[in-house]
């Protein structure tokens, strides 16, 4: 490629520094392209500092704090139960966060990627001397304005949550996922709208800690991205564990008077009923964050809140790509990380690079159970018309789970009958967002059963229920 022409001339431009934006340049600069990342808040976007990372920290909290309420099963005394100190808590999850984004500064120096802090907008497509089209980005920074040029821009900016039509966010008491990871308190009563991953992981935490936790879903079962079998097992354990369920129910209203919020909700049989509690949490979905880009002066097309891409992750503006959240669906940072090195792969003419498969994405809820899953669920495989064999291996009949002492959960795995070909596996229970990758790694391979069943799997593990319920499908189970 053509080196660049000045020093504010890039091979490429990066905007949004998150798991996409901040793996793209990393990419891009191993190809030997010249590239700036311009980051307006925190490098690691939402997912590290927001997000995944920093839930994940309170999710550990609330599983250690559970630990030591069941010491005794151990056989441990501890001289008293344990007291919640939500400041030390929180600020532990901050940390790591903060750790995090601290070590992405050290990536960017180390690839030699530049780093702007500032808001960018596109600007002009222009011509080059060296006869190649460049684009100019316009920045806003603390220091002032200024504009760079480079020949490709990846959009990176990712997403933001999305609220309830007349139900803007609170900081008080109607939280989004960013009130909601840095409590002050911890609150007596919860109300969680949305059942996804991120309604469902917040409300397992409030609960573990304590807060009387009401989650209320709109569409018919909890957890609708999961197998339905899963969903309903998820449900059933929850409940044991004392949250409460609305499917099926739509919130109507919202008061925010008095010593908390009130919210109506008509339930699927049109009953209408008010629910009051001391904060709610919206988890109902993201908005991409298309505005202020200067995307009204190119040919790039807005579905919704998210841009449309072709298989490369380009838009219909030439030299202007999307990757991550902005991009749509699925919405999770493993999918933009993946994504970016593939755009960064194809701009810079990488041979053999081909386009993600979506339908191959894991995806991980890290509740109590957890849960995790990748490919087809066994409805979506009889909508396609397949021939389909399912096998289940519950945890209770697993020796590593009962040792752990979380029996609860199972891994269901569905195969094409015919011939053999993994389709999808659903899991609930123990470390199953870590299982999860060896029955992607399977279908990347293309596995079969009969690779499965050939595979030796160490023992005790929970990894010994994919071979389980992988001889299920075939009545051959052992341990069943």
């Amino acid at each position: 490629m053509p080196a660049a022409a000045s020093p504010d001339t890039y091979d490429l431009a990066v905007i949004g520094g998150g798991p996409g934006g901040y793996t793209a340049a990393i990419r891009a600069s191993q190809l030997g392209l010249k590239t700036v990342l311009i980051e307006r808040e925190n490098l690691g976007g939402i997912c590290l500092n927001w997000g995944c990372i920093p839930t994940k920290a309170l999710l550990r909290s609330a599983h250690l704090f559970k630990d030591m309420q069941e010491a005794a099963v151990h056989g441990f005394t501890l001289p008293g139960p344990p007291v919640i100190d939500m400041q030390r808590l929180v600020g532990r999850s901050r940390a790591i966060a903060a750790q995090l984004s601290q070590g992405v500064r050290y990536l960017m120096k180390k690839n030699r990627v530049t780093v702007v802090e500032g808001t960018a907008r596109l600007g002009a497509a222009m011509g080059a001397a060296v006869g190649e089209a460049q684009r100019e980005v316009h920045v806003e920074r603390a220091a002032g304005a200024s504009t760079l040029r480079a020949r490709h821009v990846i959009l990176a900016t990712g997403a933001r949550a999305r609220t309830l039509p007349g139900m803007a966010a609170d900081p008080d008491r109607m939280w989004t996922y960013r009130e909601a990871i840095t409590p002050q308190a911890l609150p007596k009563s919860l109300l969680v709208i949305g059942s996804g991953a991120i309604g469902i992981e917040l409300g397992c935490f409030y609960r573990s800690l304590g807060s009387h936790v009401t989650v209320v879903e709109m569409l018919d079962r909890i957890l609708p991205a999961e197998d339905a079998e899963i969903s309903a097992m998820a449900q059933a354990s929850f409940e044991r564990q004392g949250i409460g369920f609305f499917v099926g129910t739509r919130v109507e209203s919202m008061d925010n008077e008095g010593d908390g919020v009130t919210a109506r909700i008509r339930l699927a049989s049109g009953e209408v009923q008010q629910l009051t509690a001391e904060r709610v949490i919206q988890a109902v979905g993201i908005r991409g964050n298309v505005e202020n880009l200067g995307l009204e002066q190119t040919r790039v097309r807005i579905e919704g809140t998210h841009v449309l891409t072709g298989p490369f992750s380009e838009t219909h503006e030439p030299g202007v790509y999307a990757i991550g959240d902005l991009a749509g669906a699925p919405w999770l940072a493993h999918k933009a990380s993946h994504e970016a090195v593939i755009c960064v792969e194809h701009i810079a003419g990488v041979p053999g690079t081909t386009p993600l498969d979506t339908s191959r994405i894991p995806g991980c809820t890290y509740s109590s159970p957890q849960i995790a899953s990748v490919g087809a669920t066994e409805a979506q495989a009889r909508a396609q018309g397949r021939s389909i064999k399912v096998g289940r291996h519950r945890f209770a009949a697993n020796g590593k789970a009962l040792a752990l002492g979380e029996p609860e959960g199972m891994v269901k795995m569905v195969f094409d009958a015919d011939s053999g070909e993994l389709l999808g596996a659903h899991m609930i229970g123990a470390e199953v967002t870590e299982l999860i990758q060896g029955v992607a790694i399977a279908q990347t391979m293309e596995a079969t059963e009969a690779e499965l069943m050939h595979t030796v799997f160490p023992h005790p593990t929970l990894s010994e229920a994919i071979l389980e319920s992988t001889l299920d499908a075939w009545g051959r189970a052992v341990n069943h």
